[in-house]
């Protein structure tokens, strides 16, 4: 057995942590953070422990507050012109995936030339990043600790993928608080997208022991606390499991790769703009029930870890693992892939074509064709589940 294991990120889940960050800056030589956030976030306060802290040791800082959902390349370049103006030495990311994957652009185009679209592929940098400091405010991606970042090319309508361990960040801080205050929906599609990383992780061609135990841990706490987050987002008890979650299904898919879930999402996320979570949640049961006679052991596996009965054999459970996974998508209101906007069936062949493409397919536990995706496509636009 071979395998290797990398985990560059210094990581710290305690609640109200973000009210203690300016004691970490000296450990990165940071004198000046830019705080990249959304608008959303900086309206809603969040940002108050941490300017907090920084203004009580004196700290000079700068806030960046126009990140857009799935960052784009241009937008990429917009902010790295404002921190270049106010001469930063660090960056402080808080939000969601969105923000995080713009704070590793960011940090790319502030040590090296050009544009954000030069550095696709992997491990393509040059140098060291700007010192990252990452701060969750969703329970979904794990990008505050993946040496990934997906930016869409907005010229070819793609989302483009830039791997390398230069871009993980330094430190990431978890503070279940900050997550307290999110809407249902968010907590919904953001929880199936820290499911989906988990399952693929477990499943995916180029798994180890050590991501296969983080996934599974992280798909048990998802059973156990995910659907209280949802109709119960005041539940710190919750929101921190859900946090642990998303971070350890976040560390086993960086390490072990995804699968054919998210070669969907990133072609149509491309495409349609659509949100990257949401996306997750629609294919996710098409893709275990497709995926499944691939693996039946480890298909069975996630579907104990579920709550499938456990004297089941192996093919019955992972049935009813999918049979689980489509009511968890109904239950927690996800949309159905027919109702999302701009969505066309004329786009279908072309989708099928573009997920083949994605380099997680190599990954995928079973090898699909391009009829194969197109198959799956049309099933989750047609649904009746």
């Amino acid at each position: 057995m071979n395998f290797q294991f990398n985990l560059p990120t210094n990581i710290v889940l305690k609640t109200g942590i973000v009210r203690q960050v300016a004691g970490f800056l000296p450990l990165y030589r940071i004198s000046k953070p830019l705080i990249l956030t959304d608008k959303g976030i900086n309206k809603a306060g969040l940002l108050q422990g941490i300017i907090e802290s920084l203004t009580n040791e004196n700290i000079d800082f700068a806030v960046y507050d126009d990140v857009q959902p799935n960052p784009k390349d241009k937008y990429c370049g917009l902010a790295a012109n404002f921190a270049k103006v106010n001469n930063v030495d660090g960056i402080i990311a808080v939000g969601g995936g969105s923000v995080l994957d713009t704070a590793k652009a960011l940090g790319i185009l502030l040590t090296h030339d050009g544009v954000i679209n030069d550095w696709e592929g992997d491990n393509t940098l040059q140098r060291d990043i700007t010192p990252l400091i990452c701060i969750p405010t969703t329970a979904g991606t794990g990008s505050e600790a993946t040496n990934i970042a997906v930016i869409t090319d907005t010229e070819r309508k793609v989302k483009m993928g830039i791997v390398d361990d230069r871009i993980a960040p330094k430190l990431s801080l978890l503070d279940p608080e900050l997550t307290k205050g999110l809407p249902a929906s968010i907590t919904a599609s953001t929880g199936m997208d820290a499911l989906t990383h988990a399952i693929e992780a477990y499943t995916s061609r180029s798994s180890s022991p050590v991501t296969d135990a983080l996934a599974l841990h992280a798909i048990r706490l998802i059973k156990d606390y995910f659907l209280e987050a949802v109709q119960n987002g005041a539940n710190m008890e919750a929101r921190e499991n859900i946090l642990s979650a998303s971070l350890m299904a976040g560390i086993a898919f960086s390490q072990s790769n995804v699968g054919s879930v998210h070669c969907i999402s990133e072609a149509a996320g491309g495409l349609y703009d659509a949100p990257h979570g949401v996306l997750n949640s629609i294919f996710l049961p098409y893709v275990f029930e497709f995926n499944m006679e691939a693996n039946l052991e480890k298909h069975a596996d996630v579907a104990y870890a579920l709550g499938v009965d456990q004297n089941l054999p192996v093919r019955e459970a992972s049935k009813e693992g999918a049979k689980l996974l489509f009511e968890m998508v109904e239950k927690v209101g996800i949309p159905k892939f027919s109702d999302l906007p701009a969505v066309d069936p004329k786009d279908f062949a072309k989708l099928a074509k573009t997920s083949k493409e994605t380099p997680m397919d190599a990954d995928n536990v079973r090898s699909l064709t391009v009829e194969d995706y197109l198959t799956i496509i049309k099933n989750a636009y047609n649904s009746n589940h």
